[in-house]
């Protein structure tokens, strides 16, 4: 195997190692993750100093090692200079840059996931500040679809009816689980406007811990899991996240048309992005078994900024 390599990467973490070099995590389209050495890069008048910095593409010549690699040669082809110069974009960045090093994987091809994480990090650089939760919230749904780890989001886990919220009543409700997988029926959501069945059976015949001369052939309500974390969406939040498989984000005001919602009715909603970045960090940190680290500037961040509005064409 020859000791040298070739390789375009996109440096994803970087931290500190001895007295002056700087050990890179970078992801490939042709290798997958590498972890390599950056000798001398923390030094000011280094060649690599710039190369190495966060979300850098660079055409690069490796050396390989025993456990960690050596970058030989680094030449920039892109850089995010619009996330650099944003707090908000920043942080957006990092936080999905942490979800693409949970997915990505060492001596594969990633492909597909570095192309995706480009695009994601471009339209995030480009977007508006009131737009940069919703473009985050959307490229992390996209994430975990390329992952094989989409959650369930037109039917209800529990007994796949199709789930069709309804924009025009306010008390609309419907929990996202991330055990189950997306979206289930609860208590609170009883008259959530769902395809079911006409003629329901009665609780109290079917279930058997109501009745225990039920048939033994009824299933049992299975315990709640202690690490299922469910948040209740609304309809809103649940229109949106059920488009957010489509290429581009969805925009909020012609979900809103085709609901023929009163301006009165519009102007109640609240924007749904937070809440349904707050259900997708639940499901990732559960799959993924890690803590999103970022989050918290997350939620610090954009607390602070004005929701996207309610009008055509404002969330394209």
């Amino acid at each position: 195997m020859s000791q040298t390599y070739t390789a375009t990467g996109i440096n994803l973490k970087g931290i500190a190692m001895g007295e002056s070099d700087r050990l890179l995590t970078i992801l490939t389209p042709e290798w997958g993750l590498v972890r390599a050495i950056a000798p001398g890069a923390r030094k000011h008048n280094s060649r690599l100093a710039g190369r190495s910095s966060l979300f850098v593409i660079n055409q690069l010549l490796l050396s390989r090692g025993k456990s960690l690699d050596r970058i030989a040669q680094a030449e920039t082809l892109y850089s995010f200079p619009g996330l650099a110069k944003d707090l908000g974009k920043l942080t957006a960045g990092q936080y999905l840059a942490e979800v693409a090093l949970y997915q990505a994987l060492s001596d594969q091809p990633q492909a597909d996931l570095y192309y995706l994480l480009q695009e994601h990090l471009e339209r995030i650089e480009a977007a508006p500040a009131d737009e940069v939760l919703a473009h985050l919230t959307q490229a992390i749904f996209h994430l975990l679809s390329l992952a094989g780890l989409t959650p369930q989001v037109h039917q209800c886990c529990r007994d796949r009816s199709l789930i069709q919220p309804d924009l025009l009543d306010p008390n609309w409700r419907i929990d996202f689980s991330t055990v189950a997988g997306g979206l289930i029926k609860t208590s609170r959501s009883q008259n959530t406007k769902t395809q079911r069945d006409p003629n329901p059976p009665d609780p109290a015949e079917s279930d058997p811990e109501a009745n225990p001369k039920a048939p033994i052939t009824q299933a049992r309500t299975p315990p709640k899991d202690p690490r299922d974390r469910r948040l209740p969406l609304g309809a809103l939040d649940t229109a949106v996240l059920q488009r957010l498989a489509e290429p581009n984000l969805p925009d909020l005001g012609d979900i809103l048309e085709k609901a023929a919602l009163v301006p009165e009715q519009a102007a109640a909603l609240r924007a749904p992005w937070p809440t349904i970045e707050q259900a997708l960090r639940q499901y990732v940190e559960y799959h993924f078994d890690r803590t999103i680290r970022s989050a918290g500037l997350i939620d610090s961040y954009f607390s602070a900024v004005p929701p996207t509005a309610f009008t055509s064409g404002s969330s394209r």
